[in-house]
């Protein structure tokens, strides 16, 4: 929320700096994010009256104007500004003065025209970013004077970073109060008096969806001037908060909400046929809106229409063919309150962001609508004149939100905070902040303002006597009682080990968001566990992933755009699947792609390749504590993996996860312009591990027997081990693969694996007779499960 100082003032009178204004209001709460000063370095500009103004003789774009801001005779000045006319008043830059971009003022001739000074826009002074002409200034505003007197200058503008429950501070009136309360300053709101009627034509308005809008009021105003202006003082409000000036009546509406914090709408009276319908969207509704764009609106989208089509979309836009154009004449303005469960959302599903939706998604007020049309009806009629109608009003009271009465405990309040506040200093805290107090003997009865919806229950109300006590004035004071050092179970490896162990394999940590786009899961075939979010914060961020996958690709892409050569990823985090129940995990996911090594002279470039991927997976899980035989790998995979190098993983018998190359089609809609490797794995099952036992230094000495077998293709070498162990038996201390051969003298479908067996008793030396009995068993397993024969 952005404010200039100078209109703070009007509300809240105050000699304090700007300075000690935002340390008031970030101590209250609201957190000053940004404080600039503007209207500095305007000395020697004054306001100014073109008292004549001609075309110049010589040049098609420029005007001779004569110039009035002395007593003196007026000075003549060449202007190129399109509004430049004879009546207007707008700043002059005198001779010799030098305006805030650094441009001195001297005199010269322009196509042979003498001009002594210049007439400014308003960025040419620093103030505002229109420059499509003069900066217009009030007529009332005496030739002459100062410029920086005239407009009240310099001035400061204040930004505030505010909480979503904080809905009351995005206007004006509300950032005043806060203020007030905080400084124990009087708030001087301006009197809004009911305009009366000129004339009887009303708008009818229906509800026909009471929950989404149970309050909707509109008065039509004929006869206004489609040639009036937006008076100054307005535009420097507007745009010193952040709006660019467009014509009176949007900037009237503008101008309230910023001021009051209600959204308004005004429509061309004369397109509205038959009053005023509030309803949820139909199958066959098109609107095109504001911005151009034409929807088809869904059916949980809440519209305003007309008999006969929707002229806008509550809440987030109003709709082009409705809008108040240059020749429109009749108007018809709209207040309503918004239930913010129906208009949440709906602006960033189609790409919009509004100030009316930021404000109807937090919830307004829902006592102002009449005060702030009558308000905007002030306004139009001072600015563009006209003459107003009736103020007509449909309410279903009933599903309008209830203030709810609170009760306060003062031993509460001063049990929660540490402190030890009396009933005088709390009830005059309450009564500051507007609320409605009847005082108990040592509680409170307290009904908050229309407008704070964020106040529900009593600690609501023990935080807002925090607030304006101070946070700094509370006692700090160490917790009571005895804490419990809770230890971590050994049998879980600790995040931070697992984490060095992959950094110090070169990997490198990523965070992502836990929501992705539907589009990046259904690139993985993913999609159809995926929970999809009721308020998305945009289209790219549309569903709870249930992989951590989208997240590592992505920046693996995003780095190899900017020409990262080799890549290491790793990432852990939650994942979220919708099926038949809902499950929530915790997993690790890890991507390497690119050069395998450094760029160095020792070794040759290669790229990495499944096996290196493998292999980091296996020296993760040793690293974890899980011995290697309880690792196996299994051929198979998923759709976005490729066929022939994918593998799923088992850890002590129950499934891991899966690794493999990432399928080049999918790479390719990726761009990622290299082979990548990823796996994802369950972390819980991979930190639990069995705790080591000791087992003492070998007495006796170990034997070991090598095998070379004629092996299918087929048979992955995790098998062979696994059933060398199981027929060994205990007296197996480790199985090696220490050689793989495929080629002349191989038939075809066939490879050539030699492993070692190393054996021990931890009891005594083993006999030749008990070696050649264990092998033969191990020969015989082999050949039955793995289909092998012995070589040679």
């Amino acid at each position: 929320m952005r404010f200039s100082l100078n209109w703070l003032r009007q509300w809240v009178p105050t000699d304090l700096d700007a300075e000690s204004v935002a340390d008031r209001l970030t101590a209250a709460g609201l957190e000053v994010d940004q404080l600039e000063t503007v209207g500095q370095g305007l000395e020697g500009v004054v306001v100014a009256e073109i008292t004549a103004c001609r075309p110049h003789p010589d040049a098609d774009r420029l005007k001779v104007c004569e110039v009035e801001f002395s007593g003196d005779a007026p000075v003549t000045i060449v202007c190129g500004a399109p509004n430049a006319r004879a009546g207007l008043k707008a700043p002059l830059a005198t001779v010799g003065t030098t305006l805030p971009n650094g441009l001195k003022i001297k005199p010269a001739k322009l196509r042979g025209v003498a001009s002594e000074g210049m007439l400014c826009s308003g960025p040419e002074l620093g103030l505002g970013e229109d420059d499509s002409g003069l900066l217009e200034l009030a007529d009332a505003l005496e030739p002459g004077m100062p410029l920086a007197q005239a407009l009240g200058l310099p001035d400061h503008v204040i930004e505030v970073d505010l909480t979503p429950n904080r809905a009351d501070c995005l206007s004006v009136r509300g950032i005043a109060r806060e203020f007030a309360a905080a400084a124990a300053l009087e708030c001087r709101e301006p009197e809004i008096a009911p305009v009366p009627a000129a004339h009887n034509d009303a708008v009818q308005i229906e509800l026909l969806d009471p929950d989404d809008c149970p309050r909707y009021v509109g008065r039509l105003i004929r006869g206004i001037d489609p040639e009036a202006f937006t008076p100054a003082w307005m535009v420097e409000r507007l745009e010193r908060s952040g709006l660019r000036a467009r014509s009176p009546i949007v900037d009237v509406t503008n101008y309230v909400l910023l001021e009051l914090g209600q959204p308004m709408h005004a429509f061309d009276a004369g397109v509205i046929q038959g009053g005023i319908q509030v309803r949820r969207a139909r199958q066959r509704d098109r609107i095109t809106l504001l911005d151009g764009q034409d929807i088809a609106p869904d059916d949980d989208m809440l519209l305003i229409c007309d008999r006969d089509k929707p002229v806008a979309l509550a809440g987030v836009m109003g709709g082009q063919d409705s809008a108040v154009g240059d020749d429109t004449r009749d108007i018809l303005l709209e207040s309503a309150w918004f239930n913010p469960a129906t208009i949440i959302g709906k602006g960033r599903r189609l790409g919009l962001a509004t100030d009316s939706a930021h404000r109807f998604e937090r919830g307004v007020d829902p006592e102002l609508q009449v005060a702030a049309i009558e308000r905007a009806t002030a306004l139009i009629l001072e600015i563009a004149g006209g003459s107003a109608g009736p103020v007509a009003e449909q309410c279903i009271s009933d599903r309008l939100p209830e203030t709810p009465s609170i009760r306060l405990r003062l031993d509460r309040v001063n049990h929660v905070l540490g402190t030890e506040l009396d009933v005088d200093r709390v009830g005059d805290i309450l009564e500051r902040l507007g609320m409605n107090v009847q005082r108990g003997d040592n509680e409170f009865r307290v009904r908050p303002p229309s407008a704070r919806r964020d106040l529900a229950v009593e600690v609501d109300l023990i935080e807002e006597v925090a607030r304006l006590v101070g946070y700094d004035q509370l006692p700090s004071r160490s917790p009571g009682g005895r804490l419990r050092a809770i230890v971590p179970s050994e049998r879980s490896v600790a995040m931070d080990k697992l984490r060095s162990t992959l950094h110090a394999r070169g990997f490198q940590e990523i965070m992502t968001w836990s929501f992705v786009s539907e589009e990046d899961l259904a690139r993985l075939s993913l999609q159809a566990s995926a929970q999809p979010l009721a308020n998305p914060l945009s289209q790219d961020m549309g569903v709870l992933r249930n992989s951590l996958l989208p997240g590592l690709l992505r920046t693996a892409s995003a780095n190899l755009r900017h020409q990262h050569p080799r890549l290491k990823l790793f990432e852990t985090g939650h994942v979220f699947s919708a099926g038949e129940s809902w499950v929530e995990s915790e997993r690790v996911g890890l991507l390497i792609g690119g050069s395998a090594h450094p760029e160095s002279w020792l070794d040759a470039r290669r790229d990495f390749d499944f096996y290196d991927l493998k292999g980091e997976i296996e020296h993760l899980a040793g690293c974890l504590g899980h011995p290697p035989s309880s690792l196996q790998a299994a051929a198979a995979g998923e759709d976005f993996l490729h066929p022939g190098q994918s593998c799923t993983f088992t850890l002590h018998g129950r499934a891991l996860g899966l690794a493999g190359q990432l399928h080049p089609a999918v790479a390719a809609d990726l761009d990622l312009g290299t082979t990548a490797f990823v796996a994802e794995l369950d972390l819980d099952l991979l930190r639990r591990r069995e705790l080591p036992e000791f087992a003492g230094t070998a007495r006796f000495p170990s034997v070991r027997r090598d095998l070379a077998m004629i092996v299918p293709e087929s048979v992955p070498a995790a098998e062979l081990q696994r059933v060398s162990a199981t027929a060994a038996g205990p007296m197996l201390e480790r199985c090696i693969i220490f050689d793989k051969y495929q080629g002349q003298g191989i038939e075809s479908g066939y490879k050539s694996i030699a492993i070692g067996l190393i054996l021990r008793d931890v009891s005594r030396t083993l006999t030749d007779d008990e070696v050649d009995s264990v092998m033969l068993s191990v020969v015989e397993s082999l050949k039955q499960e793995c289909k092998v024969r012995l070589r040679g």
